[in-house]
């Protein structure tokens, strides 16, 4: 097939949908600017562009066997028999190809590659695998959840995540810019990510805020949840055995009507807990301290926070498998209740909970990608994340569930009926085990220091989802206004800091899951959604293989591709359908949020959804032709991005923000 072409120079971004009129398709625009952006980094054309674009015209024309004015036919050059260069002319054939590393060459990479897979590893691996996995096991009847956990965990978990790293690391930016250049109509998916990990770090360091106070009040023997002789517990307070089922333990206590002091509900906010306000403030100093640097710093400080846990985790499990009632809790943890598999809400909360825990629609491991070299191996990165991640709350489910059977034996009542939920089973289950270990002080300080390493893991990423967004939208007026990247982190870090302020009030437990309930579970689903429809059918599951084999030679197995082009996109949007048909309110406990918190709830969610069709309204807004040709290019790969114009010899001008009509 050929087709006849001139060049031709116009101001305007323009792209025709067929063929006719001797007018170039999309295809051969985005050859030419292939093309272009590879002569326009060599080195002597950037020093001295004038002198040489006559020169660059006529080495474009050699190439694509266009000769202006002509009339002679473009011919689509042969590919290359190397796997590189068949995935460079497959790209072509489809509409777009990049050299990643010529366009960026001053971004930073990890100084070494296991540093990204440590990195990934610790976002993956947070508070979410010791806390909201065993909590939505246990509110999912258990074994019951570990069915559908593990078929998300094949079906989606990895091939998402292996197309999130491949994006990430072949375009080489954050989430905003890697969704407007896969679909420009749904380049919102990318601002929506970015604001969803931004208001889950303003609520999510509290959980590190509440792991500092702990870690502070373990350095005293016998520990303070240990017994029921303080001035906080009440007389239904039992640390031995009993048979009253409206007993409730030490360790409940102490974190209701010490730490949080909490108050009846959100009619009732009660005043500020200025030993929790000081020590988030702490908590976001740690923060700063370890991200300031960027991935320089980022990748030092994962070589400890990532490992460590799991150490903690196997002596805890070794401590609790002996303990008077352990069995019982493991096999409520292993033994499936078959009848819970027909609720939707626990393959729902088994989704969610893969998407919460690997990251995926949160933007962090594909920000991290976007720092890697470009011939890394993404695949060994996505299965050691992945099963790493999977095998790390299987373990804390062992751990967890063997200290809820323990607390059952103590309050004499079922392991089904215990009165415990959300972030409370990280701070009750877990030190009610303590007390029963030989130096009970020293093993809270090592437990609690091990939280502090996951959720400052989890809060790296995403922070840095949000400073890496804005220096690559916004990178050179924000230095020039603030000078140092340092400054910008210190900003966004701050601005999350008084977001948080409301949940070390008394009714901060509240507001937290209230928060987490409709960021981390309803918004999440809509994100991932839209983000596969993005990738996988707009990019396409074809551009997607050729980046792979383009970087690193190989093509993805037939697996993956059947993955992204049929069942991902239909299981999430099968379990978005049922997610809104059997929507749950949020509560925590016995607490029934009212029609007005559920409001704000959902207000919650908006503030990360509604970045969708505000986006895709301003790119059918922005984009020049009839509608119809606007909803074409913003369904176009690339389809907004600025093609060079580059005028014949003589004419001594390149004008990199104009269109090349051919």
């Amino acid at each position: 097939m050929t087709r006849n072409c001139t060049v031709i120079a116009d101001p305007v971004i323009n792209s025709y949908p067929d063929g006719k009129n001797g007018v170039m398709t999309s295809e051969g625009e985005a050859e030419l600017q292939a093309l272009v952006e590879r002569k326009l980094t060599n080195g002597h054309i950037q020093n001295n562009p004038k002198e040489m674009n006559g020169t660059l015209l006529e080495s474009l024309r050699d190439e694509l066997n266009i000769h202006h004015g002509s009339g002679e036919s473009w011919h689509p050059p042969s590919p290359s028999p190397s796997p590189s260069r068949r995935a460079f002319g497959a790209q072509r054939q489809r509409g777009r190809s990049i050299d990643n590393m010529a366009v960026q060459p001053d971004r930073p990479t990890w100084n070494k590659q296991i540093e990204f897979t440590l990195a990934g590893i610790g976002t993956a691996v947070g508070l979410g695998n010791v806390w909201r996995f065993p909590y939505l096991c246990y509110r999912s009847g258990g074994g019951a959840f570990l069915v559908p956990y593990l078929f998300m965990l094949v079906v989606l978990g990895i091939p998402l995540l292996y197309m999130e790293l491949i994006v990430g690391q072949y375009l080489r930016k954050g989430p905003v810019h890697v969704l407007e250049k896969v679909c420009p109509l749904l380049k919102g998916v990318g601002m929506a990510t970015v604001a969803i990990s931004f208001i889950m770090c303003t609520y999510y360091n509290v959980i590190i805020t509440w792991a500092l106070y702990y870690l502070f009040s373990s350095f005293q023997s016998p520990l303070p949840w240990q017994s029921c002789n303080n001035t906080w517990n009440r007389p239904n307070c039992t640390d031995h055995a009993t048979n009253s089922s409206f007993s409730t333990t030490a360790s409940q206590q102490f974190f209701n009507h010490k730490v949080l002091e909490r108050t009846s509900g959100l009619e009732q906010p009660g005043i500020l807990r200025w030993e929790l306000f000081l020590l988030l403030v702490v908590a976001w100093i740690l923060i700063y301290l370890c991200i300031f640097k960027g991935v320089k710093s980022t990748g030092k400080v994962v070589y400890f926070t990532a490992l460590f846990p799991y150490i903690i985790l196997l002596a805890l499990l070794i401590n609790n498998v002996q303990l008077p009632g352990a069995l019982d809790g493991i096999k409520f943890f292993i033994v499936p209740v078959w009848e819970k598999l027909l609720s939707v809400q626990v393959w729902v909360n088994a989704a969610a909970q893969i998407f919460n825990s690997i990251g995926i629609g949160f933007g962090g491991l594909m920000t991290m990608a976007s720092y890697n070299s470009f011939n890394n191996n993404v695949l060994r990165d996505t299965l050691t994340i992945s099963i790493i991640n999977s095998l790390t709350s299987i373990l804390a489910g062992f751990v967890i569930f063997s200290a809820f059977g323990y607390m059952s034996h103590l309050q004499s009542i079922p392991v089904s009926e215990l009165a415990v939920d959300g972030p409370g089973l990280v701070f009750v289950v877990y030190p009610q085990a303590f007390v029963t270990m030989p130096l009970a002080p020293l093993w809270a300080i090592i437990f609690f220091f091990m939280l502090l390493c996951l959720g400052l893991d989890s809060e790296f990423a995403m922070v840095e989802v949000m400073v890496t967004s804005l220096m690559d939208s916004y990178g050179k007026p924000i230095l020039k206004y603030f000078r140092l990247k340092e400054i910008l982190v210190l900003v966004v870090c701050s601005a999350a800091f008084l977001l948080g302020i409301p949940h070390v009030m008394q009714f901060g437990i509240y507001m937290f899951q209230l928060m987490d309930h409709y960021t981390a579970i309803v918004s999440i689903i809509f994100l991932a959604f839209f983000e596969v429809i993005a990738v996988c059918w707009v990019f396409g599951v074809g551009r997607l293989s050729d980046s792979l084999i383009e970087m690193t030679g190989k093509p993805p197995a037939m697996f993956f591709k059947v993955c992204w082009w049929i069942i991902c996109p239909v299981l999430i949007g099968v379990i978005l359908i049922f997610s809104v048909i059997e929507f749950k309110p949020a509560r925590y406990e016995h607490y029934v949020y009212p029609a007005w918190a559920q409001g704000v709830g959902w207000i919650i969610a908006l503030a990360s959804i509604i970045w969708i069709p505000l986006a895709a309204i301003h790119t059918l807004w922005v984009l020049p032709g009839s509608f119809k040709e606007r909803i074409r290019r913003s369904l176009t790969p690339f389809g907004l991005e600025k093609v060079p114009v580059v005028y014949p010899s003589g004419s001594g001008e390149i004008f990199p923000d104009a269109a090349v009509k051919l």
